[in-house]
């Protein structure tokens, strides 16, 4: 069987939290309309997770329970490598060699993600929290990646990858492809139904906030009854001025395969109750079809696929690291 001709995709999602609609439509659906046209892998980023305090017993869960989210999103196994990070040890050995002879700490400091949840000033946040962005890079760089399709939040994370490729490369010999990120248009950020000013986000306390994937259907039909709008009754896309009814229309456009365009049409002169009560429907019978095939999947089943990843993803890694490490002198 010949090498595959296709460019690599590379991407992951923390076992922490619950995912909901944003995650969806603003990366893993992006993943399962697009993986078969590439050389696919899909990670369940475990180490990630434990950068902030997690439950032992529930963190396998939930790595299971992500897996079970890609699968029933429709990413065929047998087309894609998906597996669990910490089962693939060059993650972590590489993200120490850049560390040590790439990363600088002033390239960290910028990080957004980083910034924002050490605003208060507190100093007793993992190391972990910190470097986290070395081992994202890890992660992308390991398979030779070509393209990873992430929500606009991101881009920071594979433009740190790239200037981490690029120093390595300059500063040892040409061993880091580097990657290009690919976003949607529209469904890269969904904001939240409660306040359509901050994205929609599993780490918000309060639940209206978001539409889990898991979520009964009959409670996620409320959550968008409860959404908040706009002054006017006006359904129109204008982030500026409306940017509750946008947000809505952005998710009923992408669940129902409609433009946004046609749906201001669609809803001319109509009320939001009216249209809230549609993408009502239109979220309940999504979630249902969602729930049914992940339902199907059993936890067995899941747990052989990520070993049965692992086994593909190891070679490939391993090679990077070992080229890593003949360019550096350690070998």
């Amino acid at each position: 069987m010949g090498k595959s001709t296709k460019k690599r995709i590379f991407s992951g999602i923390q076992p922490s939290g619950n995912l909901h609609i944003g995650n969806y439509l603003g990366a893993i659906k992006q993943w399962a309309d697009i993986y078969a046209d590439y050389d696919s892998v899909f990670c369940v980023v475990d180490y990630h997770a434990i950068t902030v305090p997690q439950d032992p017993k529930n963190l396998q869960k939930k790595v299971i329970e992500i897996a079970k989210i890609y699968l029933a999103s429709g990413i065929d196994p047998e087309k894609a490598i998906v597996f669990q990070q910490s089962h693939v040890r060059a993650h972590v050995e590489l993200c120490w060699l850049l560390n040590a002879v790439s990363a600088r700490i002033s390239d960290l400091q910028k990080m957004t993600q980083f910034k924002d949840k050490s605003s208060d000033g507190n100093i007793n946040i993992s190391a972990g929290l910190f470097d986290y962005p070395v081992l994202m890079a890890a992660d992308i760089l390991l398979y030779n990646t070509d393209v990873v399709p992430v929500g606009d939040d991101q881009l920071q994370h594979v433009e740190l990858a790239r200037d981490l490729a690029k120093r390595f490369n300059h500063d040892y010999t040409n061993v880091f492809k580097l990657p290009e990120a690919k976003i949607l248009k529209q469904g890269a950020r969904i904001m939240g139904l409660d306040n359509p000013e901050k994205k929609m986000s599993k780490s918000v306390k309060s639940e209206l906030n978001r539409i889990e994937l898991l979520d009964d259907p009959k409670v996620a039909m409320k959550k968008i009854m409860k959404a908040t709008t706009d002054l006017g009754s006006e359904i129109k896309f204008d982030i500026a001025a409306k940017p509750g009814i946008s947000n809505l229309l952005v998710i009923y456009s992408l669940l129902a395969g409609m433009e946004i365009k046609d749906l201001e049409k669609k809803y001319t002169g109509k009320l939001y109750g009216e249209f809230k009560k549609d993408l009502a429907e239109i979220v309940a019978e999504f979630l249902t079809d969602f729930q049914k095939k992940y339902n199907q999947i059993s936890d067995k089943a899941v747990l052989d696929i990520l070993a049965d990843g692992a086994c593909r993803a190891v070679p490939i890694a391993e090679a990077t690291l070992a080229r890593v490490k003949k360019a550096i002198g350690i070998s």
